[in-house]
């Protein structure tokens, strides 16, 4: 059986709330200011994107949550732990940063295969290029990390 575009964007909007989560932790895990701001900016991001699919998902009739999906919940307690471990290591904390954004790009190039509206085709393409854009920032932060 098929997902709907409902049920689509709602994981999609789960994804979105799981990196705006992370992101937020991460940011709080890591000393230096400068990669603070750029938590805040992909948790903002994250968030804004969450808003568009849920205006989306209500349109089509469908309901939103405020919770995150079980893998998040994992995916930020890692941070946690991560961060516990390393001492707010930032290599560490960049890494498990971008795994959580591997797993958003396997969710929107999913979605993009799915039998979707033309205009929620749109949506999720344009949302599609933002999780590329937060991924590629923090690969190359990632590579640069010492």
């Amino acid at each position: 059986m098929s997902a709907t575009p409902i049920s689509t964007l709602q994981h999609l909007a789960q994804i979105s709330r799981d990196g705006r989560n992370g992101f937020l932790e991460a940011a709080q895990a890591v000393k230096d200011p400068n990669l603070q701001n750029t938590f805040r900016k992909a948790s903002a991001r994250c968030e804004a994107g969450e808003k568009e699919l849920e205006r989306e998902i209500t349109k089509l009739g469908g309901s939103t949550t405020d919770s995150g999906s079980v893998a998040g919940a994992v995916h930020r307690a890692w941070i946690d732990l991560k961060s516990a471990v390393t001492g707010g290591d930032e290599k560490a904390i960049l890494e498990e940063c971008e795994r959580g954004e591997d797993v958003a790009k396997a969710a929107y190039e999913k979605a993009l295969k799915a039998e979707l509206a033309p205009e929620v085709i749109a949506l999720v393409q344009k949302q599609y290029a933002g999780v590329l854009e937060n991924h590629d920032l923090i690969k190359r932060l990632r590579d640069t990390a010492h």
